[in-house]
């Protein structure tokens, strides 16, 4: 049997995986992550059943003289392995991962990695050991959830950005260098707002143009088709080369 593939043109399959969502509280950005397929909601706020959809609450547990007892990193360790060996059995076949939120998912794993070395921040383990420490096991978790074969959808909280005109605008409050590292392995980022009584969605960052002709999984598709800018107006030209 050949490794190689035909030398001829192929249908072009491009159907995006890994999304950001922001937005203030009450925007619909949970009501948005559970139209994805199949989702499972890997929760930080507290509230793991008021959504409708199978969740999992996330959290370091200490013990009664406040060590750590057993900490979100491992926890985490453990989803990741059960979702790669469990979800083709009976009664799971879930089909998307929601990290709600992803600020309190870096926190908490500074806050294991301080607990883990009985210090109060990241900065008090010695020769930027705590940073480097985090950073592994944060890009870690980013890089994992992106080669497992499901949807990824991240919310995160907003920040208000003032700029020189005096205007505001929300950003995510993720930090920077974390939400570099999010940001850098998705496809979309959208953000959601409540204007009145009006639900809006825009797309203010995207890996590439999407096509509706280039995307194979109809869930996604409709979806990305209730959100201005997702998808891109066929061309004849792009039509062809989607063939």
């Amino acid at each position: 049997m050949t490794l190689l593939p035909k030398n001829e043109p192929h249908r072009t399959i491009d159907t995006p995986r890994n999304f950001f969502i922001y937005g203030a509280t009450m925007s619909g950005k949970s009501y948005l992550a559970e139209r994805f397929p199949n989702p499972i909601f890997l929760n930080t706020d507290g509230n793991s059943l008021a959504n409708r959809a199978p969740s999992i609450q996330l959290k370091n547990e200490r013990n009664s003289d406040g060590s750590l007892k057993n900490s979100v990193i491992d926890q985490l360790d453990e989803i990741m392995l059960e979702l790669q060996t469990m979800n083709n059995k009976p009664g799971y076949g879930f089909e998307t991962v929601v990290i709600d939120v992803v600020d309190d998912v870096a926190t908490m794993i500074e806050q294991a990695i301080s607990l883990e070395n009985n210090v109060q921040t990241l900065a008090d383990v010695g020769y930027g050991k705590g940073y480097a420490a985090f950073n592994a096991v944060f890009q870690g978790l980013v890089m994992e959830l992106k080669a497992l074969p499901f949807n990824v959808v991240y919310i995160s909280r907003v920040d208000n950005k003032l700029s020189d005109d005096g205007t505001s605008e929300e950003i995510p409050s993720l930090k920077v260098k974390y939400y570099n590292i999010v940001n850098g392995n998705c496809d979309l980022v959208i953000h959601t707002q409540k204007m009145g009584t009006r639900y809006v969605r825009s797309i203010t960052d995207k890996r590439k143009d999407y096509y509706a002709s280039r995307i194979d999984d109809a869930k996604i598709l409709q979806i990305l088709k209730a959100i201005p800018g997702a998808i891109q107006p066929e061309t004849q030209q792009n039509e062809k080369a989607g063939k």
